[in-house]
């Protein structure tokens, strides 16, 4: 009895075994490491319940890789370099192979090189970086890596529109640079001088100011000085409370200009400027009153089912669509390698072309930068026609200006991509 008792016991336990490493086989997680508290953590939470939106909604249609789920496991940085390499040891210890982040560069820069030594030294434990918003170009030029994947536009590319318009408005004959002080500020200030030098060069730079990141409260001396400039125009790359308050100085002042931003449709800035956003301009991938048919009942999930935080009808509706991008073209990685092997499904998504609802888009295989449409819209009030939907409850929403197609955004890159 005591043999045949040892016996159950020994098999139960194998079969057990079995099992937890069934259903840890079947669970491909996915590390979110960016800020979730401070001064940034607002951006951090909203980037995390799009992430955790489409993870549900990859996982309701089945997985990937035959069945496998994604989950989604939050990493506080707090905006720190140093910080999120903690985190990213936080996050291979509990054997997280996969990692996401975009809000820095100078995190992003600091986690590529943490990615690329581990997987050096740990080549039977590789981890892939699937970068979604950290924008200086080098990262996919002379800094690029097999290990890193860039889902947004670089700053050149993001530029290129920017200038192209101002290039196409003669009225502006003086451009004001205000920009955060570390190395994704310097790119967009030193790549608007000169792409307005050689398309404009008639126009006068009448400023290029830097300002500590996540450190100014109250931007009314900045606002004060673009003011006296005579600027008809500003380019900021400004996000988060420093796009907010920015926002908040320039419609307190009355400054009459126009504003091309990278991140002014973001949480929190909408709500600053109120009426104010009214001819405010951004670049991106996506916005609200485009193809109004497919992005609104998915904002509606949204908003209903992810924005807990928001109790007053949700101020932060759908924003990234570069994140529904990514995770579908991960999601596509993973079952065209058949496993979550990081080095199969980094091969996978080498020029990988993907149909979203805006037109292809291409993952540079020779330097891992993906190619996609960039608008160029301006905030004006909601018409019922070509402005629908509104950012934040203000009654202003972005309407296109101008659009460039995925190829055209292409830009030269002195990556030389070195593969395992």
């Amino acid at each position: 009895m005591k043999l045949k008792s040892l016996f159950l016991l020994l098999a139960g336990a194998f079969v057990f075994s079995l099992f937890s490493t069934a259903m840890a086989a079947g669970t491909i997680k996915i590390a979110y490491i960016d800020p979730l508290s401070g001064a940034f953590g607002d951006v951090g939470d909203a980037g995390n319940k799009h992430f955790k939106f489409m993870a549900d909604k990859i996982n309701a249609a089945g997985g990937v890789a035959g069945g496998m789920m994604i989950e989604i496991v939050p990493f506080d940085n707090k905006i720190s370099a140093k910080e999120s390499l903690v985190q990213l040891k936080h996050a291979i210890d509990q054997d997280i192979r996969f990692i996401t982040q975009g809000n820095g560069s100078s995190v992003a820069g600091a986690l590529i090189e943490a990615v690329k030594k581990h997987n050096q030294r740990n080549p039977d434990k590789t981890v892939l970086y699937f970068n979604y918003a950290a924008v200086t170009p080098s990262f996919t030029e002379e800094g690029c890596d097999f290990w890193h994947f860039r889902f947004d536009a670089h700053v050149a590319m993001k530029i290129a529109a920017i200038t192209d318009a101002i290039k196409n408005t003669p009225s502006i004959k003086k451009v004001y640079l205000l920009n955060m002080d570390y190395v994704f500020g310097h790119s967009v200030s030193s790549n608007s001088k000169a792409m307005l030098k050689e398309k404009r060069p008639d126009i006068e730079i009448v400023g290029d100011t830097f300002h500590p990141i996540g450190k100014i409260k109250d931007f009314s001396p900045y606002v004060a000085k673009i003011k006296k400039s005579g600027a008809q125009a500003v380019i900021t790359g400004n996000w988060g409370a420093d796009m907010s308050l920015l926002g908040k100085a320039v419609k307190e002042s009355g400054l009459d200009a126009s504003f091309y931003t990278f991140y002014a449709g973001g949480l929190g800035s909408p709500t600053a400027l109120g009426d104010g956003v009214d001819g405010l301009r951004q670049v991106t991938e996506w916005h609200d009153n485009l193809s109004i048919e497919e992005n609104q009942p998915e904002d509606a999930v949204f908003r209903k089912e992810y924005n807990d935080k928001f109790s007053d009808g949700g101020k932060a509706p759908w924003y990234y669509g570069r994140i529904r991008t990514m995770m579908e073209m991960v999601a596509k990685a993973f079952n065209k390698a058949g496993s979550a092997d990081p080095k199969a499904v980094a091969y996978a998504l080498e020029g990988m072309e993907h149909d979203t609802y805006y037109g292809k888009v291409i993952m540079g295989a020779h330097d891992h930068q993906l190619l996609q449409p960039l608008y160029i819209s301006r905030f004006t009030k909601v018409d019922g026609k070509k402005v629908v939907y509104d950012r934040e409850n203000t009654g202003y929403g972005p309407t296109s200006e101008s659009k460039t197609d995925s190829m055209d955004t292409a830009v030269p890159s002195s990556c030389k991509m070195v593969r395992p």
